[in-house]
């Protein structure tokens, strides 16, 4: 069983990345999967969420400086799930973490507790 991310890198300030997250060793269209983000120096937080059903929910759109920039997505054909990324800060800079919780729901705070399977990882860096 394996999660691994890629899609990351460094952007400069305003611009996009879309995150892929893949599966191997099973098939996560029965599991919400969840992306999560760890700047240095700071607690990792929930960043979104999509059901089995496709409801997403944003963690951090109570903060008016994350609202509508980043758009969760999932392709069950492929096995894999998006974070696209736009209007990028320096801000958003960490390391980005796709998990995957043996639920069909997403859990209303993304705290991480849920989710049973976790990515390695990928590196997002955001110039200003």
């Amino acid at each position: 069983v394996q999660l691994v991310e890629s899609g990351g890198g460094l952007v400069q300030a305003g611009g996009s990345l879309r995150l892929s997250c893949a599966a191997s060793g099973f098939t996560f269209s029965g599991d919400a999967v969840g992306w999560f983000r760890q700047a240095p120096g700071k607690e990792r937080e929930g960043v979104s969420c999509i059901s089995t059903m496709d409801g997403t929910t944003y963690y951090l759109d109570h903060l008016d400086s994350m609202k509508g920039r980043f758009t969760i997505s999932r392709d069950n054909a492929k096995n894999t799930v998006y974070l696209q990324m736009d209007n990028l800060k320096p801000e958003d800079t960490a390391v980005y973490y796709c998990a995957a919780a043996q639920i069909s729901f997403c859990p209303p705070y993304g705290l991480g507790l849920e989710y049973v399977y976790w990515g390695q990882g990928t590196q997002v860096i955001v110039s200003s």
